[in-house]
């Protein structure tokens, strides 16, 4: 599948894809999917944080379109931007998360232990069947329509979730479902940046955040230092819509 016929019908060369900030679930390994479970404490501060960098590292001014999926946790994450920018926030259902069916609200030894054969398809990286939600061709072909349907604009923001991104990303790049695991999946309120040039996408930088301390229980979530962001190690594991405990993933389960 090839990104040049995306990028060229697209009305912005420039995109930025901004995970929404963590939740309790995200913390707890639990999987998400469509369900709306709110920004907790941690998830807050992360976007109020990131905010002020992700506009100096991606040079965004008042010209900035930014647009969120209607989610609460990604629409509250860029409701920090926008209130920055002085800018209206876009909402948008197609930019919602990956549907997961059957597997929402569970959690990954709870998934396990009730669908043990779609579990272990799952962290083989072959398709999961029979559990209902959305297949990825689904997910990437809605938030590209999303995308489409934008004003012109030199850059987009784009908030939305783990996997949305992850197959926002592949589609733009032309990726097939057997090179999905080449991107790790986005953690919480990092972002990555694509570039239209030529009629076709590229991808110039990947989950790049605001450096941080580890936090009391050691996970990274404590004090956010100034200065330049950093880019977030790449990790292996399970699909990028489909992280949970352990893993920087989250989109339909996170850390």
């Amino acid at each position: 599948m090839s990104g040049s016929p995306a990028a060229l019908a697209l009305p912005v060369r420039r995109l930025v894809l901004w995970r929404h900030g963590r939740t309790e679930w995200n913390a707890a390994g639990r999987f998400q999917g469509r369900l709306d479970p709110p920004l907790d404490e941690v998830g807050r501060r992360q976007a109020v944080d990131a905010a002020p960098h992700l506009i100096a590292s991606g040079a965004l001014d008042g010209d900035t379109i930014v647009v969120s999926s209607d989610l609460d946790r990604a629409a509250d994450t860029a409701g920090a931007l926008t209130r920055l920018l002085g800018v209206p926030l876009r909402l948008d259902g197609r930019l919602r998360e990956h549907g997961m069916g059957s597997w929402e609200g569970l959690t990954r030894d709870e998934v396990a232990d009730r669908y043990p054969d779609q579990y272990a398809d799952w962290l083989a990286g072959r398709p999961v069947r029979g559990r209902g939600g959305e297949e990825p061709e689904e997910v990437a072909a809605r938030a590209l329509a999303a995308v489409a349907d934008l004003p012109a604009a030199p850059v987009a923001v784009v908030v939305t979730h783990g996997g949305t991104s992850g197959r926002l990303i592949e589609r733009l790049l032309g990726l097939g479902p057997e090179q999905r695991r080449l991107f790790g999946p986005l953690a919480n309120c990092a972002w990555s940046e694509l570039r239209e040039q030529s009629g076709a996408w590229r991808l110039i930088r990947h989950n790049a955040a605001v450096p941080t301390s580890p936090g009391p229980d050691g996970n990274g979530a404590g004090h956010r230092a100034p200065g330049a962001s950093q880019e977030l190690p790449v990790r292996s594991g399970a699909n990028p819509e489909e992280g949970g405990a352990g893993s920087i993933g989250d989109a339909d389960a996170a850390v």
